[in-house]
């Protein structure tokens, strides 16, 4: 429970953590970041790290002078496609049998995950790899599933790597654009628990219309 407890505290203060952060590494900070996402990204046993929520942080300490802005873009979109490229081969060479890996009895890959990533695929084909980049748990699964399925390696680097620019942009620009102002700083912790809900809120949707569904059948 206090690891828990902690890993909250972490996730809901990325603010004071990234400042710490820096206060300690300095510029290795930016090596730090780029673990922490390619972490995420690469290694499909570790899918709960912040993702979406890091990058719009890391975005608004750029706005302030921390980070230079370009670079930082640049360096964790390269951490994206790497973890992203990772996951996809350790799924190609290891397949199912990465699934029924297990650490200390239990699973350490999500049955459940992989059956919600297959679900996209059969929804919206290679363009999963894109949409998953938005999609927490999703994004992580997704160049596995690729993998185990043995997708052209073209087709997913070309997608992949579109998918790293939009989602790396997007989230650590709006960070750069709207992190510096009073109304964030000042609900900074309201403003991460709507980015996880904005994350979440197509999981939350696909699972009340299956609910709906089942109800009506």
């Amino acid at each position: 429970m206090d690891f828990i407890h902690s890993f909250m505290n972490i996730f809901l203060n990325l603010d004071e953590t990234l400042a710490n952060f820096l206060k300690e590494y300095g510029t290795w900070t930016y090596a730090i970041l780029f673990l922490i996402i390619f972490v995420e990204t690469g290694l499909v046993v570790m899918p709960f790290l912040p993702g979406d929520s890091l990058l719009f942080v890391a975005g608004s300490f750029a706005a302030l002078g921390d980070f230079n802005i370009a670079y930082l873009i640049l360096l964790l979109v390269l951490a994206a496609v790497l973890g992203d490229n990772t996951n996809y081969w350790v799924g190609k060479y290891f397949g199912d049998h990465a699934i029924n890996w297990k650490f200390r009895g239990k699973p350490l890959v999500s049955k459940k995950y992989i059956s919600k990533t297959e679900k996209f695929y059969e929804k919206y084909g290679v363009k999963t790899i894109i949409l998953a980049r938005f999609v927490p748990f999703v994004r992580t699964f997704a160049p596995f599933v690729a993998g185990v399925g043995e997708m052209n390696y073209r087709r997913f680097l070309a997608y992949d790597i579109i998918g790293g620019f939009l989602w790396v942009g997007i989230a650590t620009l709006a960070g750069y654009w709207f992190g510096g102002m009073e109304v964030v700083k000042k609900n900074f912790e309201l403003v991460v628990v709507g980015i996880i809900l904005i994350s979440i809120l197509p999981i939350i949707i696909e699972v009340l219309r299956n609910k709906m569904k089942t109800n009506n059948s």
